[in-house]
């Protein structure tokens, strides 16, 4: 369906699916989540689909939607512009990201205009750029970020107090290993961060196609040629364990070396920190079996 609505309209289809990613990541986090009725999970408000000045709000007829700006399409040729009918969503969508060409430039203006949230935009674009790399959607791999058989330990360490740079609270999980130790990705993603953090040290931000940031900090170094923008799969290599941060760029060995992973969420308006001892225990146990299988062939 996406390639269709992009040999029809010339928006790439990598925007579209980002975008109904995005939405059907937002849509599981939410209390109250909306009811999907078909494929695509875009949910258009009901204003911007009739029109903001349209008295009726679930209008379908598109001679009214037109007269009001709504931006409802007919695709199907039923003669209603149904924003619960999947080919009649996309084909509206698609043309709402056409208004002002077909860049990314353009289409992340278009996104501005829809979303009015700079994160959300950042978010549908990197996850486009996943997909179009990778030319499919279905990247659900994860993996543990330290790879057999280096040795490694680690406990939920997720909520703890921590002192240095004030009270605060451990948003992550320590995952003790020597220094050297190869560091992965756990994810395919977008590299959205790299650089130096007074607490973190070196430190890389990784965001996958569910909206979720993997946070990987303490390194002692990143891979060489690795850079912001890149687009990583699970079990690339990104760094090595360290005991950089707590302090200007360079400190080290203020504490035993470890990865301090991270994990944190975006529902739409807020980014925050989750617990991600969980997902380490499981992606471990999913790589060891896979490991093992290995083996057996």
């Amino acid at each position: 369906m996406f390639e269709t609505m992009q040999n029809l309209t010339g928006i790439p289809w990598y925007y579209l699916a980002a975008m109904n990613q995005y939405e059907k990541n937002v849509a599981r986090l939410a209390k109250n989540k909306p009811k999907q009725t078909g494929l695509i999970s875009i949910q258009v408000p009901s204003y911007l689909w009739a029109g903001k000045a349209n008295p009726y709000l679930d209008d379908m007829k598109p001679a009214s939607i037109h007269f009001f700006s709504g931006m409802g399409k007919d695709a199907n040729g039923d003669g209603l512009a149904n924003r619960q009918d999947d080919l009649d969503l996309l084909y509206s969508v698609s043309l709402y990201l056409l208004k002002q060409g077909t860049t990314e430039t353009n289409i992340r203006e278009q996104l501005w205009q829809y979303y009015q949230h700079p994160i959300t935009v950042d978010i549908i674009t990197h996850i486009a750029k996943i997909f179009l790399k990778y030319n499919r959607i279905d990247l659900d791999e994860y993996t543990f970020p330290i790879p057999r058989p280096y040795s490694y330990s680690y406990r939920d360490t997720w909520g703890a107090g921590r002192g240095w740079g004030g009270r605060r609270i451990h948003e992550g999980t320590d995952i003790f290993a020597g220094y050297g130790t190869p560091v992965l990705s756990t994810c395919y993603g977008y590299v959205e961060l790299m650089g130096w953090n007074r607490f973190g040290g070196w430190r890389i931000g990784i965001r996958d196609i569910h909206n979720n940031y993997h946070y990987f900090a303490h390194l002692a170094g990143f891979r060489k040629g690795l850079k912001q923008g890149d687009i990583v799969k699970p079990g690339e290599r990104i760094g090595t364990v360290g005991s950089t941060g707590y302090g200007p760029p360079g400190t080290a060995g203020k504490f035993p070396p470890h990865l301090h992973y991270g994990l944190y969420k975006f529902n739409g308006r807020n980014t925050y920190s989750i617990d991600p001892y969980p997902s380490l225990k499981k992606w471990e146990r999913q790589t060891l079996k896979k490991k093992k299988g290995n083996q057996l062939k």
